[in-house]
C-alpha cells in the first residue's frame, strides 16, 4: 500500500517521506530516549522528595501565602464590580470615618455601673443621673434633674405594670440613682448616612403628598393654645420593607410654622431597622427646634431630654405587642407643660414619670403648643418606583376595628389651667387614604379615639 508523502523536519539526522516508515523508525527512537528520559526523571523526582522532606516546615506558609495573595485580587476585582462607576476605595477616607464614629460613641456612651444584656441583643447601661447625654450641654452642665412637677388635674392612675420592655424580662434592674440607656455600637452609626445623621429624622413638612416621603394618618387639634396630651395606643410589630424606612405611632406637641421654626415634642412606639438593627417595637422619643435640621435627635442621643427613672429605657423594645385577632397591649401616654418651671415632662404608663425636655430646648415651645397630633406614620421610599409595602399600625385598614386594627383611645388635651380634657373638635387625616386610612369615634369606654392604619401597596395603592 502506497504511503501519504508528507515533507517533516528532520530529527537526529533522519529525514522522513513516509508515514508508514516513520512510524517504526520514530518508535524505536522513542524506545532508546524513554529509557533515559525515565533515568533523568527518578534522580529529580528524588531531589524533589529530598527538598520537600528538608523545607516541609514552610510549606504551610508559603500555601497560605499565595491563597491570600489569590483572594485579596479576587476581591479587589469582586469590590469594584459592586462599586458605583464614579466612587472608589479610599483607605484614608474609611479611617477618619472610623475615627469620627468611635469619637461619638465616646461621646454618648457614658461610663457605667452596672451592665445589662438584654435578650433581644441590646446592652443597657447603669448611667449615675448626673453623667447623661443631656449634662453636656451648657446650660444643664453642673446642675441635677429636677424634682417632679405637678400632674393636671382630672388625671387618674392605673395598676403599674410589672415590666414592658424585653432588658426587664428576667428581673434585672438600674440600682436607684441611675438611669438605663441602651448603649449604642459601631454598626448603628455605620447604617447612617454619616455620623452627623445619626439619630435624626429626615426632614419633612406638612402632612400631605409633598411630605418628602413621610406619610400620616392622624387625628389633630388645631386654633387653640395647648399644653399637653394624653392618648393610649396599642402596640404592634408592623413589617418595615427595608432599612430605609420606618413605622411609628406616636403624640406630637407642635408649635412654629411648618418652615425652618418648627418646633416639636414626640413620644411614641417605632419599628426602625435603620436606627436599632432589628424590627421589635420600640419606646421612643424626640425633639427638634428648627424643622428637623440641626437641633434635636431621638431619645438620648444628643443632650437634650433629661432622663429621671431608673426603670425605662428610652429606645428598648416593648413587651408584649398585639395580635391580629387576639390579644391588645397598649401604653398610656402623657406630655404636659409644667406650670412652674416650663419644662415639657413625660409620663409613661401609669404614674411613670420618665423626665422632661428642658423649655430653653425650644423657640415657640417655650410657652404653648398650637397644635398637637395623634397617630402613624411611615417612611415610603418607593422602592422599585411602586409605593412601599411598609405597613402602618396592624398592618390593616381602619374598618376593621377593635383586635384587627390599630388605635388611639382617650385621646386628651391639655388645657391653659392644667387640666385634662377631652380634645376638642379632633379631626382626622389621611395622606394616601387607599394605603393608610383612619376612622373617628367616641363613646363613654373609650372618649375620642380613632383607628388607623394600613397595608401600604395593594391593588388600590399601587
Amino acid at each position: 500500500m502506497g504511503g501519504v508523502f508528507v515533507l517533516r523536519k528532520p530529527r537526529n539526522g533522519i529525514k522522513c517521506r513516509c508515514f508508514d516508515r516513520c512510524n517504526t523508525m520514530r518508535q524505536t527512537e522513542t524506545e532508546l530516549f524513554s529509557e533515559e528520559t525515565r533515568e533523568r526523571r527518578r534522580g529529580r523526582r528524588s531531589f524533589f522528595l529530598d527538598m520537600i522532606f528538608l523545607f516541609r516546615p514552610c510549606f504551610s506558609n508559603i500555601l497560605f501565602l499565595f491563597l491570600l495573595l489569590l483572594s485579596s485580587s479576587y476581591s479587589s476585582v469582586f469590590c469594584d464590580n459592586l462599586l458605583p462607576r464614579n466612587q472608589t476605595l479610599r483607605p484614608l477616607d474609611e479611617l477618619n470615618k472610623l475615627k469620627a464614629i468611635n469619637q461619638h460613641l465616646r461621646k454618648i456612651n457614658k461610663p457605667s455601673i452596672k451592665t445589662i444584656h438584654s435578650p433581644d441583643g441590646d446592652i443597657i447601661d447603669c448611667v449615675l443621673l448626673h453623667h447623661q447625654p443631656a449634662f453636656d450641654h451648657p446650660r444643664l452642665r453642673g446642675q441635677k434633674p429636677l424634682d417632679p412637677p405637678e400632674r393636671p388635674q382630672n388625671y387618674r392612675t392605673g395598676l403599674k405594670p410589672k415590666s414592658f420592655q424585653l432588658w426587664r424580662m428576667e428581673g434585672e434592674a438600674c440600682p436607684q440613682g441611675t438611669v438605663p440607656i441602651r448603649r449604642t455600637k459601631e454598626e448603628d452609626i455605620l447604617r447612617a448616612n454619616s455620623v452627623s445623621s445619626f439619630g435624626k429624622k429626615l426632614r419633612h413638612y406638612r402632612r400631605d403628598t409633598s411630605s418628602n416621603g413621610h406619610e400620616h394618618a392622624v387625628g389633630y387639634v388645631s386654633g387653640e393654645k395647648y399644653y399637653g396630651a394624653k392618648a393610649s395606643i396599642n402596640v404592634w410589630a408592623p413589617q418595615v420593607q427595608n432599612q430605609y424606612e420606618f413605622s411609628l405611632s406616636q403624640i406630637w406637641i407642635i408649635s412654629g410654622s411648618f418652615g425652618n421654626d418648627l418646633n416639636t415634642i414626640e413620644a411614641g412606639w417605632q419599628v426602625s431597622p435603620e436606627l436599632y438593627g432589628d424590627n421589635y417595637p420600640r419606646f421612643f422619643t424626640y425633639w427638634t427646634n428648627d424643622a428637623y435640621q440641626a437641633t434635636g435627635c431621638y431619645n438620648l442621643l444628643c443632650s437634650g431630654f433629661v432622663q429621671t427613672n431608673s426603670e425605662i429605657a428610652i429606645g428598648a423594645a416593648i413587651s408584649p405587642s398585639s395580635s391580629y385577632k387576639g390579644g391588645q397591649f397598649d401604653i398610656t401616654l402623657l406630655i404636659w407643660k409644667d406650670p412652674k418651671h416650663g419644662n415639657w415632662w413625660l409620663e409613661f404608663g401609669s404614674g411613670i414619670l420618665v423626665g422632661y425636655w428642658p423649655s430653653f430646648l425650644f423657640t415657640h415651645l417655650r410657652e404653648h403648643a398650637s397644635m398637637v397630633q395623634y397617630g402613624g406614620e411611615v417612611v415610603n421610599s418607593s422602592p422599585f418606583g411602586t409605593h412601599t409595602s411598609t405597613q402602618m399600625g396592624s398592618g390593616h385598614f381602619a374598618e376593621e376595628g377593635f383586635t384587627k386594627s390599630s388605635y388611639f383611645r382617650n385621646i386628651q388635651i391639655v388645657d391653659w389651667d392644667n387640666n385634662l380634657v377631652p380634645s376638642p373638635n379632633l379631626r382626622v387625616l389621611a395622606d394616601h387614604p387607599n394605603c393608610y386610612d383612619i376612622q373617628g369615634g367616641s363613646n363613654r369606654a373609650w372618649g375620642s379615639y380613632f383607628y388607623y392604619g394600613g397595608p401600604g401597596k395593594n391593588p388600590k395603592c399601587p
